[in-house]
């Protein structure tokens, strides 16, 4: 395989060279909720079933069932209350014969009970009839002894949830490679884990380069543009699981754009910049990293890395560049500076970076086919094209958004997927099948 400067790579070619140098970074032990997003790498087994001990589901009385099996609205069964048991209560009282606890939700089966009976079935120890409700312990004290009428017959185990019916002590609660999301880490909280063995997210540093760059908030100046790109790569980074650092737009010069990736290595295990690498006089990426020299470590070139600047076939996001740099090898894309372009880009060739270095089994989009609603006319040849579109799940329908032009912020924002047009196809035919790309 070729490696000249005029060669042309494929958009598959450039993203496996990329890929094939990377792997997942090293496991961390990290506290519960600084492991959100992050992909689990030990098999987590239960220690101790849950619930771990019998308990109810409502608020109500704890029963004896014979005591209550001829209840009904005109014959309540009269049970005398012995107590209260709240949840967390470890209160030692027994329901012997003719008694009822009364008993709130989550709350221990006491000895002697075999089922709750719900509040709404009793006269919540009014002497009436069916209550909607008991009255607060704090407001009415004497609800917790007294007796309690009771409408219904109960059944064994009514409304009581029995130990370990949730999950078993010994049995795998998650396995290694899940995602841990909310109701992963409520899990883990569950049976006991205060910390968990993961892969961390990796920490991206976007950096956009321009001296034609105002930030938002600040007044625009002649033949000034405000600086979107940094604040669409960093929010896709965070997006697709990183830790997303914003560097403010650096200015085309060489030494201060050396000095500024330099200063970030510390905190970056990515290293994200958008545009200066095309073709022109002030393409001061691709002039800063090309010959690295001593400007990244005492070693030169050897601690210094390589990027390399390639043209790719594709549209929009023709020139790219790749390399690792510094003293930890930290790899760095150098994205095309077209907002468009540096989006698409990031899709194709930075997102698959951040998953393959979380660990995740899910590194590219998901790729559906739908039919096209109206006619693609023009897709270059030899170049594989990503058409911003809406797409339709209802309908399996796709409809491109805007033009092929890569300065389009707009079509861009009202996209949620892309077409892609491969590289032998010069036109696509209102109804034709094609692959697209989902962006949610």
């Amino acid at each position: 395989m070729s490696h000249g400067v005029d060669r042309v790579w494929s958009v598959t070619e450039h993203l496996e060279n990329i890929l094939g140098q990377l792997r997942p970074l090293e496991p961390i032990e990290l506290q519960l909720l600084d492991a959100q997003g992050c992909v689990l790498v030990e098999d987590v087994t239960v220690p101790t079933s849950l619930p771990p001990f019998p308990n109810s589901s409502m608020d109500g009385y704890a029963v004896r069932v014979a005591d209550t099996k001829a209840a009904t609205r005109d014959h309540p069964a009269v049970l005398d209350v012995v107590g209260d048991i709240a949840a967390g209560s470890d209160e030692p009282l027994v329901v012997g014969p003719g008694q009822a606890a009364r008993i709130m939700t989550g709350a221990p089966l006491p000895p002697g009970a075999e089922a709750v009976v719900p509040v709404e079935w009793t006269d919540g120890g009014t002497g009436g009839g069916p209550v909607d409700s008991m009255a607060a312990f704090g407001t009415d004290p004497a609800g917790a002894g007294g007796e309690v009428r009771v409408h219904r017959a109960a059944e064994a185990g009514q409304f009581v949830r029995e130990r370990g019916s949730d999950v078993t002590a010994g049995e795998l609660a998650l396995s290694a490679g899940t995602v841990l999301g909310a109701p992963q880490i409520g899990l883990l909280a569950a049976v006991g884990r205060g910390t968990v063995t993961v892969r961390p997210r990796p920490r991206v540093v976007v950096v956009s380069t321009g001296s034609e760059l105002v930030q938002p908030g600040e007044e625009l100046g002649p033949g000034r543009i405000h600086d979107s790109n940094s604040f669409a790569l960093t929010a896709a980074a965070r997006a697709a699981g990183a830790i997303a650092y914003r560097v403010g737009a650096v200015a085309d010069e060489v030494e201060t754009l050396r000095a500024t990736i330099e200063d970030q290595l510390i905190r970056a295990d990515v290293v994200v910049t958008s545009g200066g690498v095309s073709v022109g006089a002030y393409d001061v990426v691709k002039e800063a990293l090309s010959s690295l020299g001593g400007s990244f470590g005492e070693d030169a070139e050897e601690a210094a890395g390589h990027v390399d600047f390639r043209k790719l076939a594709m549209q929009p996001g023709k020139p790219q560049g790749f390399g690792r740099i510094g003293p930890e090898r930290t790899p760095l894309l150098a994205l095309p500076g077209n907002p468009v372009s540096a989006y698409v880009s990031f899709e194709m060739f930075v997102r698959p970076v951040i998953r393959t270095l979380m660990g995740s089994e899910d590194v590219h989009r998901r790729v559906v086919q739908a039919k096209c609603t109206t006619e693609i006319k023009e897709s270059p040849d030899g170049k594989r094209q990503f058409l911003r579109a809406q797409y339709d799940k209802r309908s399996g329908t796709v409809t491109p958004v805007g033009g092929a032009a890569s300065h389009l912020v707009k079509a861009l924002a009202h996209a949620d997927s892309l077409i892609v047009v491969p590289e032998a196809v010069t036109s696509v035919a209102a109804g034709s099948e094609v692959d697209v790309v989902l962006l949610d």
